[in-house]
């Protein structure tokens, strides 16, 4: 392990935890999605503890019916922006579809979060698997796979030129002349593709990163090859070493390919945390959300991933042979096969598959103590499996809060993560430099 080389960590928060039970327990807020309150406090918690950045999931449509876990959630860029007024040195990632939105007016509200942020905003760019967000957007299905995907592909070449199309000096601002900016440095781009036509130039400023952290979470092929040309980091899920290992060798290979660095894209799987002083009280804290779970939300949720009914399963069988066969999804492939291999590698049935997913919908949960959970991560990060983690934990903020408290010091002791923050911005925080203007 290179010495220069330190644990990138990401604080992945979502309402009440990530838990789908974690607004039941007795210390929870069931109204924490809507309390800006809430979202503040967790935000300068994980920056007390030096994280390199905090992320907001999101997709333009509820989730679930609401009976069971809260549905909705504040559109992240909104809560970005307060949150970036509350806090001085934490990055901001927000997940914002390329599927519902256009090129143009994404790409200024992006810059507009860095510019406000002072360049700590990040974009986990999805394309949207979900019939309900389809149906938002008056269409009858969802649109296929590789179509989202090459849009995708376009989308990001139209923003990079947008937030390009202001050179760095472009900016004059003399009085005494009377002249504010050389329009020989603010660029028409004059794209004309298969899925836009945009003239620019965008009416903000160039980014102060350049572009916002551009971050990816697909796992299929299709999106590991658009991670490969374009994210900076990749959220991805695994439950096991070795699958992590093989994702990271294959999307630095890939990342090679594409004629980019592999050591400017940060692997970041998720981890699920269950800490207990002994590992008995981290199996009671566990069984603790186990119990508060119920089984019809979870198995509405698992007919979603596989575009199905929940009459499809039998909650005391395993899976059906027709999902077993591995259908072809419109949706999120990567997840519903995560989902098949664990049911496969365990043979669990429908409703231990349920009590797997409850906890982080396929990421990679751990119980155990603090020196176990900074010993695997230390294992993952050292071994070639990630070059830091997602911690999602499964109550917020009390998970958050006994993973900086107990877990930390281990990882600071043996020297893989910061003391201080070294620098201002979301970029310096992952060690990845500035993009060239495509226009200097």
């Amino acid at each position: 392990m290179s010495a220069q080389r330190r644990l990138h960590l990401n604080a992945f928060l979502m309402e009440a935890g990530h838990h789908e039970a974690s607004w039941r327990l007795p210390d929870s807020n069931p109204r924490a999605d809507f309390d800006l309150g809430h979202w503040i406090e967790l935000a300068r918690l994980a920056e007390s503890a030096k994280f390199d950045s905090l992320f907001l999931a999101d997709g333009p449509a509820i989730t679930g019916t609401g009976e069971f876990r809260p549905p909705g959630q504040l559109e992240p860029l909104t809560l970005l922006t307060a949150l970036s007024q509350a806090t001085s040195r934490i990055g901001l990632i927000a997940t914002v579809s390329s599927t519902y939105n256009e090129p143009y007016n994404l790409a200024r509200r992006l810059a507009s979060v860095d510019h406000v942020s002072g360049g700590r905003a990040g974009w986990n760019i999805v394309t949207s698997a979900g019939a309900e967000e389809a149906a938002n957007f008056g269409l009858d299905t969802i649109p296929d796979h590789a179509g989202r995907y090459a849009r995708a592909d376009e989308f990001l070449r139209v923003a990079k030129a947008l937030w390009d199309s202001w050179e760095s000096q472009a900016v004059v601002a003399d009085k005494a002349a009377g002249l504010y900016a050389d329009p020989g440095r603010i660029h028409r781009i004059d794209h004309r593709g298969a899925h836009f036509t945009v003239a620019g130039p965008l009416n903000v400023e160039r980014p102060p990163q350049g572009y916002p952290l551009l971050v990816q979470a697909g796992s299929s092929e299709d999106g590991k090859d658009f991670a490969a040309r374009h994210a900076e980091a990749i959220f991805t899920a695994h439950r096991t070493y070795e699958r992590a290992a093989d994702f990271y060798r294959d999307i630095k290979a890939r990342t090679a390919a594409a004629g980019r660095d592999p050591d400017g894209v940060i692997v970041l799987p998720g981890i699920v945390p269950y800490i207990g002083s002994t590992e008995r009280e981290a199996r009671e804290l566990a069984q603790q959300f186990d119990d508060l779970r119920i089984p019809e939300y979870g198995l509405r949720q698992l007919a979603a991933v596989f575009e199905t009914e929940p009459s499809a399963f039998a909650l005391d069988e395993p899976l059906p042979a027709a999902i077993l066969a591995r259908p072809k999804l419109e949706g999120s492939q990567s997840r519903s096969d995560l989902i098949i291999e664990l049911a496969v590698r365990e043979q669990l049935t429908v409703r231990q598959i349920l009590s797997r997913l409850g906890g982080g919908r396929g990421h990679f949960e751990f119980v155990g103590t603090p020196e176990q959970v900074a010993g695997t991560i230390t294992d993952w990060f050292v071994g070639g499996a990630a070059d830091g983690f997602n911690i999602m934990a499964p109550a917020l903020p009390s998970g958050l809060a006994t993973f900086i408290e107990q877990v930390l010091p281990i990882l600071r002791g043996k020297g893989l993560f910061r003391e201080e923050y070294e620098g201002s911005t979301l970029r310096e925080h992952y060690g990845l430099p500035v993009p060239a203007n495509q226009f200097h």
